[in-house]
Parts: structure tokens; C-alpha cells; sequence
């Protein structure tokens, strides 16, 4: 009794890519890229829950306000966040160079290269001028006001939002990496 080459066990490889390989440095920015944003969504969440955040009576971030109408805006912002985030894997996955068969109208068609990358470095551009801008005295100033929040509850909150620093740069880096990958179908 012969047996069979391919046994239940045996895990199917995957198909083969139709183009070059994308790099683990670049997988792993695209992670990165993702996951930067998942700390300071984290941070709204529990303040739309009423978690104090150290924002003082009477602003918008006060804790008296939550949970309420503004935490729909703030699970709504997070959300939106990490979906902007998550786009970047895109850039490194067959789904940002091919739509799924499963959508409808649209399934199987390649994506066109620019219609991928010029929102991303759009992107990488504006969040690295925007952190930029914050982490060159814009954070400070915001922190220094009166009604800001103070000692623990201020390196919570810039902690949380520290890592959107990187969200720019890895981005762009992603961004062009898929551009490398993919200029020959232009």
C-alpha cells in the first residue's frame, strides 16, 4: 500500500508570489506602521469609558463628560485610526495588489500602483509633519496649560501617544518598499 504524498497532517504551502518577495524589515515596519496607533486608541477608549484623564472640569476631557455621546466620537476616532493603520498592510499583503475575489464588481483586478501609493506617501507625509510639529514644542505647550493634565496622568496620556512618532516614517518606508516591488507594472 502506497502512501499518499499529501497526508492530512501536512500544512498546504501557500502559492508562490507573482512578483519579488517583500523583506521581513519591511513586513516588520508594516507592523509597526499598524501597531503604533494601538497604544493612544487604547488611551481614548478608557477615557470614553471614564477613566480619569487628568483634563481639568469643564474641558471636553474631563471625566464627568464620559461615558456619554462624546465616547461614540472618540470609539468612532480610535477606530478610524486603526483602520488607516491597518491599511498599511496592504502594502505588504496580496490584497493591496489585487483586489479579493469576494468583492464584488471589482474582484481580481490589480490595484494600480499609484492608486496605492499616493495616498500612502500623502499619509506618510502629513503624520510625520503633524508628530513632528507636536513632539517640537507643540506637546509641551499643550501640556503646559492650566487645564492640562499633570504628573502621572500627563506621562500616561504622552506615552501613549509617543508612539504615533513612528507611524509617519515606517509608513513611508512601507510605502516605498511597495513602490520598489511593484514599479515594474506601471
Amino acid at each position: 500500500m502506497a502512501l499518499s504524498s499529501a497526508s492530512p497532517t501536512t500544512r498546504r504551502r501557500p502559492p508562490l508570489p507573482d512578483g519579488p518577495v517583500v523583506s521581513r524589515t519591511v513586513r516588520w515596519a508594516a507592523h509597526g506602521a499598524a501597531l503604533s496607533l494601538a497604544p493612544s486608541g487604547l488611551w481614548r477608549c478608557a477615557v470614553a469609558l471614564g477613566v480619569p484623564s487628568g483634563f481639568a472640569e469643564g474641558t471636553p476631557l474631563h471625566q464627568s463628560n464620559f461615558p456619554g455621546w462624546s465616547s461614540l466620537y472618540l470609539f468612532a476616532l480610535s477606530a478610524f485610526a486603526e483602520c488607516l493603520g491597518l491599511l498599511t498592510l496592504g502594502l505588504i499583503r496580496p490584497w493591496g495588489e489585487r483586489v479579493p475575489r469576494r468583492v464584488p464588481l471589482l474582484g481580481g483586478r490589480r490595484i494600480p500602483v499609484l492608486a496605492a501609493v499616493v495616498p500612502a506617501a500623502l499619509g506618510a507625509a502629513a503624520v510625520t509633519a503633524l508628530t513632528v510639529m507636536s513632539a517640537c514644542g507643540g506637546w509641551q505647550r499643550s501640556l503646559s496649560a492650566a487645564d492640562s493634565p499633570k504628573g502621572v496622568s500627563a506621562w500616561v496620556m504622552t506615552a501613549c501617544y509617543a508612539p504615533l512618532l513612528a507611524w509617519g516614517p515606517l509608513l513611508g518606508l512601507v510605502t516605498l518598499a511597495y513602490y520598489r516591488r511593484r514599479r515594474s507594472q506601471l
